[in-house]
């Protein structure tokens, strides 16, 4: 017989719990939340094929069932990617812009906008640009049939060092009203996403993610020694290039829908690991659940209630506090333990 006791004694429990909870809650809140007053019993009916006036079937079905799918498989992106690479290079400030994929997204966005190219083509020069930065980041790190953790990391901060300063002086000669476009796409945002937005990059994210999910146990034993992790079948090569392909590739998926939404892939399975353990089989499918609600969460209050500001950059004005009181709790807990 299950033992209830031991059901709430396990934070993992607890988490796949909530998040069960919590999913629907706030989906429903995004569908009914917005300029235009849509009750919650409007969206049920509309979610279960009732009769709806002709005003909220176009407002649900066109505006906002798009926009909160695009903000979950963002979130879910870059939760999953941030996990994925904090385990594989064993360093829990990895991100997945760490590999210049924003940088490359970035000077490829710059760049089109500089030529007046048609902003339908756009969120496609901003995927290109991203998998270029990473590719380039993966290359200088290879060396003798082996990807250098230290080098990835120091490649990755170069690449996105020289990106970044190039697109800097594009936007020096940029009019205001090119800057202004720049700068909005760069902070990340969902404002005036559709059903096209998500029709090319909804695959490739739901079907790396469910990949993702058979690597937790090897990210579990890249933690351990080289030695015992090869004695045990891990190839520490193969897995760092399936890794970084499967993290690229989806971060690329959430740039191309999104822009840059920065700090949901560094902190929220930082949190998730604080939370919950290091089990990276747990640690994965509760970061990709958790970043889609983040980020759900965050453009709602962007667009309802912070005049529409770039969901970038309320994501990080909402997790910043909360992750420096997880940080606190955490060190505070290691010194009571320390003491006792």
């Amino acid at each position: 017989m299950y033992n209830t006791a031991q059901f709430r004694n396990n934070p993992r429990n607890i988490a796949y719990f909530v998040i069960s909870i919590l999913f629907p809650i706030v989906f429903l809140w995004s569908l009914s939340t917005g300029e235009t007053e849509i009750g919650i019993n409007e969206v049920l009916n509309y979610i279960f094929g009732d009769s709806n006036t002709s005003t909220a079937q176009v407002i649900i079905h066109d505006i906002r069932l798009p926009r909160a799918i695009a903000a979950l498989l963002t979130g879910c992106a870059l939760g999953l990617s941030g996990a994925m690479l904090q385990g594989m290079l064993r360093n829990p400030l990895a991100s997945p812009f760490l590999l210049g994929i924003s940088s490359g997204a970035g000077i490829c966005v710059v760049i089109m906008l500089s030529l007046n190219v048609l902003s339908s083509f756009i969120p496609f020069g901003a995927w290109a640009g991203s998998i270029l930065a990473a590719v380039i980041v993966f290359l200088i790190a290879y060396e003798k049939n082996n990807i250098s953790v230290q080098r990835l990391i120091l490649s990755g901060v170069a690449i996105s060092s020289v990106l970044s300063s190039i697109q800097s002086i594009f936007l020096l000669t940029f009019d205001d009203t090119r800057i202004q476009n720049s700068l909005t796409w760069l902070s990340g945002t969902l404002a005036g996403r559709d059903w096209d937005d998500i029709k090319y990059t909804w695959i490739p994210i739901v079907s790396c993610g469910c990949i993702s999910l058979l690597f937790g146990k090897q990210l579990n034993l890249a933690f351990l020694d080289s030695d015992t992790s090869k004695s045990l079948g891990l190839s520490i090569f193969r897995m760092r290039i399936f890794v970084g392909l499967i993290a690229t590739m989806m971060t690329a998926c959430a740039v191309c829908i999104a822009g840059l939404v920065g700090f949901v892939g560094l902190v929220i399975p930082h949190i998730v690991r604080l939370l919950c353990g290091n089990n990276y089989i747990h640690v994965i499918p509760i970061s990709g659940f958790a970043g889609g609600m983040f980020v759900l969460i965050a453009d709602v209050i962007a667009r309802s209630y912070l005049w529409e500001l770039p969901v970038g950059i309320v994501t990080s004005l909402l997790g910043s506090p909360f992750f420096i009181y997880l940080l606190q709790r955490s060190h505070y807990m290691r010194s009571s333990n320390g003491r006792s």
